[in-house]
């Protein structure tokens, strides 16, 4: 069309003066690791990138893109493998006779165009600062502090549900109690050589984590004949640390604890390998901290088997006898330690066999699962994967944001949300099988779950603390803490994964209301699926946190105890993520406890927990948000009357207990519900430990900061609303004092004596005049508290915030008018 101006056009190709800016702006701060210009430009090309996850998630995680010379080119050699042959011939055809797409001149990457190249008003979605996944490439490698030796194999464990029930083991009361020897009198099998422990803390971290050869840290069999079991944790959430044969058949084991700490020893995941068939292998954990245990009260460990898993399509089975929990008899002075004994007879000749504390789910399942939601093309429609925050480590703490698009924002406005999250405890894997119960759940094409995403938005946080699920932990982050006692913490940089979490719900209250916030956690003493929530002061809600685990416990009454839950609100439980959003305002705050064994109700009494049970329980948490929130309110309104009930009925229990009898037919609803209920130690938790050594000296001085940022802070703007009424407020008061110091002039007068109208309204005149003649004096303070002595001076602190002659004095004898001095009250029209 025009030849002289498409040659000169081509000749100068300059890029996107904002694209190109931020790209090199966000690249040499490290973040920016997408494709340069593998965002489309049309609109069937922003048709086809909002339904190709390919496009939404492009680029590999992990590895930086080079400057691409030629972004138009690398489109096109994208476009062509994904899109249909009419639609791809358009977009030729619309590129040859449309100058504005053809031009890098006047082509802009932010507006939207449609199919004949003319701008629509409006802007497409920002990049986000992280990528995730490449749909063809790998997914992220997780990161491992430097000090952690890893093995190069990718583990894979298929899902199965066992077919029978897996009943509790039944003690025979001839169970045998090995006694420990050590290795002193056995000898070293397996042992990782560098542990962090107390003391060292965390420093840098890479992918594969440490530099170097991997060591091969088992024993080397002397041939075919040798039966030494050939162990390994080096992997994704493994931990194990040493390994003592005592016996041909018969190891100790010795768990790593938590990295840089010296304690928390309750999960295991290992690996052995050089099975025999018909032998009765007996294995020995011998540093468990914990004094009661379910496995006291008929827990079995998992067991899974690769070759019935290839063979057979069977996966992690509950297996073990003369299973025996009980406290070691070797004592170190410092702590007592307690032992987990069960003998195993292996399936298989030659096989590699698993064992657990329960159901594995790594960080890199939780991607997979992730990496599918965003290939699918009708949920990612939906379900807005994010990057919250980078852990310690540097890997990626992900928020899911689930919702139904709105037809007007009113509608959009209107949406409550409901926030939920799991993993904070790395060893609790039982949360991340609810989460993935949930997410299958409120992400499927159900009308529950799209009545739900119709009426909320959820705010999903699947793996809070990534490091800990990565390197094997059982309780804490790489700061070697447990997270869930650090919300209330100021410490961005060393506890991110909490911070940004409590950040986000901050500013998600400020948008809308959070009916429900949980956490989903596991429990290693008690049985059943229960809450924790926090006992609601105001007499106009009083009872309503109950109503929901009420609920939840009629819709699944063979898992879910509601007589387990606990709503008292302890001093050690300050700084949980229960509490911590509670006091920020969110009534219906929760922590989900689900146990490590199995269920003690109804028609699965005594069986363990399967993953399928787990996700169940994901699926009624939908459910009962349903009947929660239903615009018919007979079923909360009759959850309320049972919980009356049933509250009633523990307070003559408890009175029955102290011996004493009291008549509670108009007082009982006064009593502190406190008082009632037993506290929480019995529950999975531990204390604070307080910051580590290395942090102490940080959290000191942020805190001197923000107190003299508190003391130097201004005060914020008025509106002009505020101006206004503060203006008036000015006036009235000025009015006062002229009719006070009117009065005072009548003071000297005979009680009798009368003054002229006329001469009352001249002494007010001339008194305002006075007034106005004076030159006015700004005040800098402005504080609520109320005068009532003309004599009593001001502190000394406070004299150079006050204004000494801004109002006349009042005569001795007499009580001094209500002072309230403002910033600038003669400024305002």
């Amino acid at each position: 069309m025009f030849p002289a101006l498409e040659t000169e056009v081509k000749q100068e190709t300059l890029p996107d003066p904002y694209e190109d800016f931020m790209y090199h702006h966000l690249q040499y701060y490290g973040y920016f690791k997408d494709h340069r210009g593998s965002l489309p430009t049309s609109a069937t090309h922003q048709h086809v990138w909002k339904n190709n996850p390919r496009y939404l998630l492009s680029g590999s995680f992990g590895e930086r893109q080079g400057m691409i010379p030629d972004p138009l080119q690398k489109e096109k050699l994208l476009w062509p493998t994904c899109i249909s042959s009419p639609v791809h011939r358009q977009i030729e055809a619309v590129s040859r006779d449309s100058l504005m797409l053809s031009s890098p001149l006047l082509r802009s990457r932010q507006l939207l165009h449609d199919e004949f190249g003319e701008v629509n008003p409006c802007l497409r979605e920002p990049r986000d600062l992280f990528t995730f996944f490449s749909s063809s490439g790998p997914l992220q490698a997780p990161r491992w502090p430097i000090e952690c030796e890893v093995i190069k194999e990718n583990l894979h464990h298929i899902e199965w549900v066992p077919p029978q029930p897996e009943y509790f083991y039944q003690p025979t009361g001839n169970e045998k109690l090995p006694e420990i020897v050590g290795e002193e009198k056995g000898t070293v099998v397996f042992q990782l050589d560098s542990v962090p422990t107390e003391g060292s803390y965390f420093t840098s971290s890479r992918v594969g984590g440490k530099r170097g050869i991997i060591k091969e840290l088992a024993v080397t069999l002397q041939g075919p004949e040798d039966k030494t079991l050939l162990f390994e944790s080096r992997f994704e959430s493994g931990n194990l640390q040493k390994a003592v044969r005592v016996d041909t058949y018969e190891y100790e084991l010795t768990l790593r604890t938590d990295l840089y700490t010296n304690k928390h020893t309750q999960w295991f995941y290992f690996r052995v390998q050089n099975t025999r068939k018909d032998a009765t292998y007996r294995f020995t954990i011998v540093n468990l901290l914990k004094p009661k245990s379910l496995y006291t009260v008929g827990m079995k460990p998992l067991m899974y088997s690769q070759l019935d898993a290839k063979t057979h399509n069977i996966g992690w089975r509950r297996e073990g006898n003369e299973i025996r929990y009980y406290k070691n008899n070797r004592d170190d002075g410092q702590q007592a330690f307690y032992c987990l004994t069960w003998t195993i007879q292996f399936p298989h000749d030659q096989d590699t066999c698993f064992f657990a504390h329960f159901y594995p789910y790594t960080y890199t399942d939780l991607q997979c699962y992730l990496l599918s939601v965003a290939n699918n093309p009708v949920q990612s429609q939906f379900c807005k994967l994010r990057t919250l925050c980078r852990s310690l480590a540097g890997n990626t703490v992900y928020l899911l944001t689930i919702t139904n698009p709105s037809r007007t924002p009113q509608e959009a406005a209107a949406k409550k949300a409901v926030v939920l999250s799991a993993r904070v405890h790395p060893g609790e894997s039982n949360g991340s099988w609810i989460m993935k119960g949930f997410l299958d759940f409120i992400l499927s094409n159900s009308p529950d779950a799209q009545l739900l995403r119709d009426i909320f938005v959820f705010k999903v946080v699947p793996m809070l603390n990534p490091d800990g699920v990565i390197v094997g932990n059982y309780r804490c982050s790489l700061a070697g803490r447990d997270l869930n006692r650090h919300y209330k913490t100021i410490l961005k940089e060393s506890f991110p994964c909490i911070w940004y979490t409590r950040n986000m719900i901050k500013r998600l209250l400020e948008e809308r209301e959070v009916l429900l916030y949980c956490d989903f956690h596991g429990h290693s003493r008690k049985n059943n699926i229960f809450l924790y929530g926090c006992n609601n002061n105001d007499r106009k809600y009083w009872l309503h946190e109950r109503v929901f685990p009420l609920m939840l416990s009629k819709n699944a009454p063979d898992k879910f105890s509601f007589h387990s839950c606990n709503f008292k609100v302890q001093k050690c439980k300050e700084g949980t993520g229960r509490v911590v959003m509670w006091r920020m305002g969110i009534l219906n705050s929760y922590t989900m406890e689900s146990t490590f064994g199995g269920s003690t109700l109804g028609n699965k009494r005594d069986t363990h927990f399967t993953t399928e049970d787990l996700k169940s329980l994901g699926y009624h948490v939908c459910d009962t948000l349903l009947d929660f929130c239903d615009p018919d309110r007979t079923k909360f309104m009759q959850c309320l009357t049972e919980l009356k009930e049933l509250l009633q009925q523990e307070i003559h229990k408890k009175f029955n207990e102290l011996g004493q009898d009291m008549d509670l037919e108009g007082s009982w609803s006064d009593i502190c519900l406190s008082d009632i209920e037993s506290s929480t130690s019995g529950s999975d938790s531990s204390l604070s430990d307080g910051l580590p050594v290395h942090l102490l000296n940080v959290a000191d001085e942020l805190n001197q900061k923000k107190k003299m940022y508190k003391k130097k802070k201004k005060k914020p703007l008025q509106t002009r609303k505020q101006r206004n009424e503060q203006y008036q407020k000015n006036n009235l008061m000025q009015e006062l004092k002229l009719t006070e110091d009117a009065l005072s002039q009548l003071h000297g007068r005979d009680k009798g004596t009368s003054l002229d109208p006329s001469k009352m309204t001249s002494i007010l005149t001339k008194s305002k005049e006075r007034m106005q003649t004076e030159k006015p004096r700004p005040t800098v303070s402005c504080s609520p508290k109320r005068s009532t002595n003309s004599s009593q001076e001001p502190a000394a602190d406070m004299k150079s915030h006050w204004s000494r002659n801004r109002y006349p004095a009042t005569k001795r004898g007499r009580a001094a008018m209500t002072v309230y001095p403002s910033l600038h009250i003669y400024t305002y029209p």
